[in-house]
Order: C-alpha cells, then structure tokens, then sequence
C-alpha cells in the first residue's frame, strides 16, 4: 500500500508535468504560428516587390510565363534581380482583368480568376495603378528543411522540451518538500495516538502551522488533555466509590461480626443502625444507576409541557414544614405570564429537591429561599436562590463533578457527592441546561434554562 508521501509527490508530479507539456505545447503552437506567419509575410513582400519591379523595367507583364517557367516550390527565383532572390512559393500571376498569366498548373494559363480566388488576391499596383493580381497558393511546407528559419523553429522547440522537463523536475521536488512537510505533522500525531493507546496519556504534539493541519494538531492536544483529564476523573469516582462502599460496609461488617461473636446483644438501636447503613448503600447504587442511565440516553422519560410556577409550588409544598422548622422563608416568584416548558415533572422534582435540599444546608435561620422563574424571546429558566454560606470561587468549577464535596464534612454525614452531577444529568437529559453562580457569605444562585414551548400559562 502506498503511503500518503508517496501519493502527494505523485499527485504533485502529475500535476507539475501535465502543466509544463500544456504550456510548453502552447508555446511551442503560438510560436511556430507567429513563426511561420512572419516568413510568409516576409517572402510575400519579396515576391511582390520583384513583381512590380519587372513590370516596372518591362512596361507589361510580356515574357512574364517564360521568366517563371523553370518555377519550382523551393528554388530560388532570380527573375531581373539574382541578389534579390528568395525561396519561393507556389502562387498565381493575373492581370488587371484577371486573366491568369502564370500557375503551378499550367492548364489554368489563360483562364479567369474564380470569385474565390479574387477574394483571397492581392492587387499588384504600380504609381497608383493597378496592374494584376496575385494569388498565394497555400503551401505543401512553408520552411525548407535546413534553412535558417527551420533551425531557428528547431532550436525553440528544443528549449521549449528542456524548459517541460526543468519543470517537471523542479514541481517533483517542491512537491515531495510540501509533502513531507505535510505528513511530518500526520506522522507524529499518528505515534501520539499509538502513544495514547497503550495508557500514555496526556501525549501532546508540536503545532507547526496556522493552516488545517495546525488546527487539528491543536484538536488532538486539546483531546489528549481531556482524556488525561477523564482519566483522572474516573480513577478519582472509582476511588470515591469504593470509599463510600467501605464505609457502610465496614459499619454493617463490624456490627454483624460482634452479633455473631456474642459480643453485642440485639438491640433496636444495632438494628436502626443497620438499616440506616443499608439504606445509604442503597442509595447510592440508586444514584449510580440513575447516572449510568442518563450517560447512555436510556433513563426514561415522560415528557409534557408543564407550566414552570407549578413546579416551583409543588417544590414548594413539599419543603414548607422543613423551611419553617429551619427558621428560612421559602419564597416562589414568577413571572406572568410565563410560557410553558417539555419536561419530566417526577425528574424536575429530583432536581428541584435536590437543590432546595443543598439551599436549607447552607442557609442559616432568618434567612431566605426564593424559587424563582422568567423568561426572554426563547428561553424560560428556573432559579433556586439563596443568601446562605455560598461557595469558594475556586470550588465553582467543579461543582457538578461526580463525588466532588466542597464541604470535606458532608461525606461524614452520608453525603456521597452526586447529588448535583445528578442534577447537571438530568436537566441536560431533557434538553436543558444548568450553571451557577456564588460568593462566600453572599449565596449562590443555580440557574436552570430550557427553551419555551409554544403555549403560555397565566
């Protein structure tokens, strides 16, 4: 199999070659044609000058037939004048009246010029006066082989030949610079993929230009530190996985063994404490599959449009006696008349209580939950703010990651850390988005948008 050098060099030699034998040929056509146009201008006005100049000396064109019997398409034609010869061509001699005084075919003496012929003449004129015609035959060949001109025409072609393949050659070694230049790059990325295929991860390649080869070097380094990235993420939740696995397994263990060993009696404490570690268990393989699912596009939904304030006070409902207990007020605003949204209404409540869930952790007594809802020209978006603790500037962007905690303490109270990966999974799921913003001391607010649907609620 060929290699892609290989193909570019011969693509560019093709190229090269086809180009240089086309200009050469045309070269080589206009030339012999501008050539072979000015020699027969040229021997044209030779012969009409010794023309004219023996009816000049001779007053008629008299003997003219004997003068131009020994004719012969290449001799020389001496006529009244030897050093004025030239090598002539085949032509016709016609008087005034066009009577044919002189041809290569002798049964034409005596007769007419046809239309034709008169058509193509030129009028032989002597001090204003016209005196015949001549009429040029076209030639078998118009150089003689051997003389000047035809040397000249050889030359030129030769040249034009050397000038083909100095093309040729040169086209074959810019082509094959331009291609290895070209693959140069395509090889390296090539050993930076196999690199990454067995686990170097990370590989990076140098960014030679600005052109398309330049942008997908600079793809491929883009992709390499995503998938270095990735890795580590996936390294990091197998981790936080078995972390948070082992810690109600090593409760229910510790507690199993010691019922078993005789060293604790069976109380109704052990046994709260049991279920509530196989409870977390429980949801965290709850939560992981609910991941899966959505990563897959397999998580099922039932979607409808549904107005957004009806989510917001249904969320509302749900978390009134555990803001009052908490001492926060728990506020819906929206906006009227608002436009509905396509959502799944159970999935919308995951993510709603989700996130007034996190709003009541933060938010100290006194203070304020709103759940709010607007929209503009294309977009309706669901807001949960609070004016809680807020969060770290440099704990923002990972805030959605799988198993990241920005409080360390949550994961000591059975938080497993998937709680807002979930939310960022289920809102985009159903065609929405999410995003945040926050402050220390000042809240934070979390933003959620979804295109309108055609109908509006009041």
């Amino acid at each position: 199999m060929r290699s892609i050098t290989t193909k570019l060099i011969l693509a560019f030699l093709l190229v090269g070659v086809s180009g240089a034998f086309m200009v050469s040929l045309i070269i080589w056509q206009r030339t012999r044609s501008a050539f072979d146009q000015f020699v027969l201008t040229r021997e044209q006005q030779g012969l009409l000058s010794l023309l004219i100049l023996y009816y000049q000396q001779n007053g008629s064109w008299a003997g003219v037939e004997s003068a131009l019997k020994e004719f012969d398409e290449f001799a020389p034609m001496p006529l009244v004048n030897p050093s004025l010869a030239i090598q002539r061509r085949p032509f016709t001699l016609a008087d005034v009246q066009g009577v044919i005084l002189f041809s290569p075919d002798r049964q034409q003496i005596g007769k007419r010029l046809s239309r034709a012929d008169l058509r193509h003449a030129i009028a032989l004129e002597l001090n204003g006066e016209q005196v015949g015609w001549l009429v040029f035959i076209p030639p078998r060949q118009l150089l003689q082989p051997g003389s000047i001109e035809e040397r000249f025409l050889r030359t030129v072609r030769g040249a034009t030949v050397l000038s083909a393949i100095g093309a040729s050659i040169l086209a074959l070694v810019l082509g094959s610079l331009l291609a290895f230049g070209l693959t140069r790059a395509i090889h390296e990325m090539k050993s930076a993929a196999l690199d990454i295929a067995q686990g170097k991860y990370g590989r990076q390649v140098n960014v030679r230009s600005k052109d398309e080869l330049g942008e997908l070097a600079q793809a491929f380094n883009q992709m390499s530190r995503q998938l270095e990235k990735a890795i580590q993420v996936r390294r990091q939740m197998t981790a936080d996985i078995a972390h948070d696995l082992r810690s109600p397994l090593t409760v229910i263990q510790g507690y199993t063994e010691a019922l078993s060993d005789g060293k604790l009696e069976g109380s109704e404490e052990v046994y709260q404490i049991l279920h509530q570690e196989t409870q977390q268990l429980s949801r965290l393989i709850d939560d992981l599959r609910l991941l899966s699912l959505a990563d897959a596009g397999e998580l099922p939904l039932a979607l409808q449009a549904i107005a957004p304030k009806v989510l917001l006070e249904r969320a509302q409902a749900r978390f009134q006696i555990q803001a009052a207990h908490k001492q926060v007020q728990l506020l819906v605003e929206a906006q009227e008349p608002l436009a509905s949204i396509r959502v799944d209404s159970e999935r919308m409540a995951q993510v709603l209580d989700n996130l007034i869930q996190n709003a009541l952790r933060y938010t100290s007594p006194g203070g304020t939950i709103w759940l709010r809802a607007a929209q503009d020209a294309q977009r309706v978006m669901l807001q949960v703010c609070d004016n809680g603790a807020g969060i770290a500037e440099q704990d923002l962007p990972r805030i959605f990651d799988r198993f990241y905690r920005a409080d360390p303490s949550r994961s000591q109270n059975g938080e497993s850390g998937l709680g807002l990966a979930i939310v960022k999974s289920l809102v985009e799921v159903q065609g929405g988005s999410i995003a945040v913003q926050s402050a220390l001391g000042k809240g934070t607010t979390f933003t959620i948008t979804f295109p309108k649907e055609k109908s509006n609620f009041a």
